[in-house]
């Protein structure tokens, strides 16, 4: 081997070295606690391996349904954003209704606001209406609807950005083709546009539905703290309890939850690479 090849590799690695900050990082906030929290997990107060952290979790029914409502809430949620930003990320989309993109950014402002703020403006705006209309506070007699409505309310435009981006890259010409070749509108939309779509759905579906099972702030703001999700145990074994394995439940709380997120990560992949294997033929 030359001289000038030793000399090569020795050079100092510039590009290589721009990487080890987020290497640091993700070593510190991302795999340093997901090792914490698996140990904690299979580990009792005194650092004994042990699986009873998982029994006191499953064999408790509270705990059950919490987990079902949670599901509920997030799935209801999810279709709601969903039906609501396709319209919405197709007018957008769309040269004829918003030419210079500004519709874009109003939709997509209330993102730059802490949610926090938007939620307590919401449940006072929804208070306010249903008193004046029906006489009574929405959040304390239909405490589900008014989480369902604050969920929808924050996460919309989590469903309205990937759509929009997917609508974009939409080829034009297929869809003129398709009304030219007969295709009424209803079959120009199911047969030509949701199927160029369905990689923009999932990962609206994706990006709704996983801050959905966590954000249990929204669920306390719009329930008058009356309805508990998973999130609000997590909060609690890690916070309010005075069990000497708080730390070691709310890991496996963690875990769960982390598992209920791959499995619809895996569920989207599954459904992307299907739609790409699609693709592939005459178009």
């Amino acid at each position: 081997m030359s001289e000038a090849v030793i000399k090569q590799r020795r050079r100092f690695n510039f590009r290589g070295s721009l990487c080890m900050p987020y290497a640091v990082f993700m070593a510190l906030f991302v795999v340093f606690p997901l090792v914490l929290i698996f140990y904690y997990a299979f580990t009792d107060a005194k650092g004994k391996f042990t699986f009873n952290n998982w029994g006191t979790i499953f064999t408790d029914v509270t705990n059950w349904k919490v987990i079902g409502v949670t599901f509920i809430i997030a799935a209801i949620t999810t279709v709601l954003c969903v039906l609501i930003a396709y319209p919405i990320a197709y007018l957008l989309s769309n040269k004829k209704y918003n030419s210079n993109k500004v519709l874009v950014y109003i939709f997509l402002l209330p993102m730059w606001i802490n949610f926090v703020i938007r939620t307590i403006g919401l449940k006072a705006l929804i208070n306010g209406l249903t008193k004046w209309m029906f006489g009574f506070d929405l959040t304390a007699t239909y405490p589900y609807v008014a989480i369902v409505i604050g969920m929808v309310y924050d996460y919309l435009p989590f469903a309205i950005l990937p759509l929009y981006n997917q609508m974009l890259k939409m080829d034009k010409n297929q869809i003129e083709a398709a009304a030219d070749l007969g295709a009424n509108p209803f079959q120009v939309f199911t047969r030509t546009i949701i199927p160029m779509t369905i990689p923009g759905i999932v990962s609206a579906c994706t990006m709704t539905f996983m801050p959905t099972m966590s954000s249990y702030v929204i669920a306390n703001k719009m329930s008058e703290n009356t309805t508990k999700i998973i999130g609000n145990i997590i909060e609690f074994w890690f916070g309010s309890s005075s069990s000497p394995n708080k730390y070691n439940v709310g890991s496996v709380l963690s875990l769960v939850m982390l598992m209920i997120i791959g499995i619809s990560i895996l569920i989207e992949k599954s459904i992307s690479s299907k739609d790409d294997s699609r693709k592939v033929g005459i178009w």
